[in-house]
């Protein structure tokens, strides 16, 4: 039953994600937060959420804006850096709680607001902060999407550079929570490959439906989506503190 929850989760917010371009992480890391001790629950994210975003920056990489890419592995790197020298571990309440404040914390703050991730220390930036958030909480989608509500880009373009950093930043979780950090169960070697698959058919059948949507209609829809979301995580991680 475990494994068949899990694998439906998988699917459903991997379509999600190829719809939206986010989202569907963060539900599927709460998911497994709940189910799964903290290691086990990062790497199982990491491995699903690397096939899923890989995937859909396959099926979008024409669209894909490679220029941001050099600044972003920058910040990346000094964000992972500074995890293992501290081999930071959080808890699963302190996770959701993180989880549900992303979203908050970018319609809050106004300056954040004017962030455009095409600009070099921007896009630095964004791979620290969002890289931190990864290795932290697990997800950090709603974080990456103020770095895209003031750029030029399509919703193409946004999805399949969103798809390419994410990839990059649930490996070097994945990686992180392997290699770094101590962990005493994982799920079966089966049921990963098997949600890997789910994550890859999720995501193709959520990038076709991305055009029967408009700019405008997918960027008031994910945003709406992003605050209901962080709400319940909100919600759900204290009521577990």
């Amino acid at each position: 039953m475990l494994a068949a929850a899990i694998l439906i989760a998988v699917f459903i917010t991997s379509l999600i994600s190829g719809v939206l371009g986010m989202a569907g992480g963060i539900i599927l890391m709460a998911i497994l937060v709940t189910v799964l001790s903290v290691s086990s629950a990062m790497i199982a994210h990491g491995l699903v959420q690397a096939t899923a975003n890989g995937s859909r920056a396959i099926f979008l990489r024409e669209h894909i804006q490679w220029s941001i890419l050099p600044a972003y592995l920058l910040g990346a790197s000094l964000a992972t850096g500074l995890f293992v020298s501290l081999t930071l571990v959080p808890d699963a309440s302190t996770i959701l709680i993180c989880i549900g404040l992303f979203p908050w914390i970018a319609r809050l703050l106004p300056s954040m607001r004017g962030l455009n991730i095409t600009q070099k220390s921007t896009a630095m930036l964004c791979g620290t902060l969002v890289t931190g958030a990864q290795l932290f909480a697990g997800a950090s989608g709603p974080l990456l999407d103020i770095f895209y509500l003031n750029t030029p880009l399509n919703r193409y373009q946004v999805i399949a550079t969103k798809a390419l950093t994410q990839t990059l930043g649930h490996v070097l979780k994945t990686i992180y929570y392997t290699l770094i950090v101590q962990f005493s169960d994982s799920l079966p070697i089966w049921i990963l490959l098997l949600a890997m698959t789910s994550a890859v058919l999720g995501t193709r059948v959520g990038t076709r439906l991305v055009d029967y949507f408009s700019d405008a209609q997918f960027r008031k829809y994910s945003g709406a989506a992003i605050l209901v979301i962080g709400t319940f995580c909100l919600a759900k991680g204290f009521s577990e503190l």
